[in-house]
């Protein structure tokens, strides 16, 4: 039996990096689909044979669509024996028809240059740089495996032609952009978000002098994979926070509550050329640390890379926005539909407080807003949560430590 691959993500074929009749090992990069907010690589399932593709580069995809099938070594071979087997049947007429009419076929659909543009091997890297600087990739030469357009080869092209950028306006000093397929889902989203979701807010100020010094010591004694960032940390803290308070780990879906019983912690990450993507920390309150900030590093690292995974993307049911690179004093997240709630995360800094004693020091603050869906939670729980968290941030040993729920 073959086994089908269909798509857990809707989206636009971007191109085939397998050809049909390809030998594939689980796990191979085999396809990728151009999402909402990434790009997607579509992996093999299982070994065997690539067959039946049924999407071309281009096409639009609906969300479980199959766009291929993978056989079992030798399994191909079995499949052309009955359909001989077939036209055995149905007598040799028949089978000159069907040759005749297939033969036929190919001649009029036989398009060498469109074939090569929709057959066009390219990397998500490529395509995005290509797009913000107007280039055609049939333009360009590629330089990777089987001829596959890099981006180092659309950095050094050079074209024959200057090629428009955007459109000008009518109004002088203006002109007029297109809209990018990720800046509208997100404006679509954030938009459908603040409209059905009643938002409110919570603010606090946490010490975070006892998390840093933790933190530089762990990361003294771990190799570089497992070192922990602040984000890391605040992942974990956020999901050892919501065994406590399961509101906020409900997806309010038809007029249901779905309350989840895993934290997946949701990472927004800035794009390089714009927009953002959450990757998704599974489980993240039973995880050791070194292993969470491996995990989490490796999917951050493939969405800017253009190269995020449907696995690294699904199942969030809180996320986190941390903005603390960016020298930002305090904001405030737009919840990303279902979920209930997600933590704005400002930079630390450094500021005059005043001690147990009375006297003057200084220490070091960081600001936590969590945006919270009031038809699922209210204020007074929102305020614990952050009070709980605030605990586990302030007395940070159970973060560096292995546990099970």
């Amino acid at each position: 039996m073959s086994t089908p691959i269909t798509l857990s993500v809707a989206g636009i074929l971007l191109n085939w990096l397998v050809e049909e009749g390809a030998a594939v090992q689980s796990g191979d990069v085999i396809a990728e689909i151009e999402a909402d907010k990434a790009t997607v690589e579509i992996e093999a399932p299982v070994h065997g044979i690539l067959l039946s593709l049924s999407a071309e580069p281009g096409d639009e995809l609906a969300e479980g669509a199959t766009i291929a099938a993978i056989a079992a070594v030798g399994e191909e071979a079995v499949a052309a024996d009955r359909e001989a087997e077939e036209a055995d049947e149905l007598g040799p007429d028949a089978a000159t028809e069907s040759e005749d009419a297939i033969t036929a076929a190919a001649a009029e659909s036989k398009e060498p240059d469109t074939m090569q543009t929709e057959r066009l091997r390219a990397s998500p890297l490529a395509r995005k740089l290509a797009a913000e600087r107007g280039i055609e990739l049939h333009q360009v030469k590629g330089s990777g495996p089987q001829g596959r357009i890099v981006k180092a080869d659309v950095e050094n092209f050079t074209a024959s032609q200057p090629v428009a950028a955007s459109i000008p306006s009518t109004a002088e000093g203006h002109e007029e952009l297109a809209i990018g397929r990720m800046r509208k889902r997100i404006g679509e989203g954030t938009s459908r978000s603040k409209r059905e979701a009643p938002h409110f807010y919570v603010t606090i100020e946490v010490d975070v002098d006892s998390l840093l010094d933790m933190r530089r010591q762990w990361n003294e004694t771990q190799r570089e994979a497992q070192k922990a960032s602040v984000n890391d940390l605040l992942v974990k803290a956020v999901a050892l926070t919501l065994r406590d308070f399961p509101n906020l780990n409900t997806h309010f879906v038809d007029g249901k509550l779905l309350r989840h019983w895993r934290r997946n912690i949701g990472i927004s990450v800035a794009l390089e050329g714009g927009g953002l993507i959450n990757v998704v920390a599974k489980e993240a309150d039973r995880r050791e640390l070194g292993e969470l900030a491996d995990a989490n590093r490796t999917m951050i690292e493939r969405a800017r890379e253009g190269r995020i995974r449907p696995g690294d993307v699904e199942g969030a049911t809180f996320t986190i926005s941390n903005l603390g690179p960016y020298d930002v004093l305090e904001f405030s997240a737009i919840i990303d539909p279902p979920q209930a709630g997600i933590l704005a995360v400002s930079s630390t800094r450094r500021v005059p407080v005043v001690r147990e004693d009375g006297s003057l020091g200084v220490g070091r603050r960081m600001r936590l807003t969590v945006s919270v869906d009031h038809r699922v939670s209210d204020g007074a729980e929102a305020a614990r949560f952050l009070q709980q968290l605030r605990q586990h941030l302030e007395s940070p040993l159970r973060l560096f430590l292995s546990e099970q729920e």
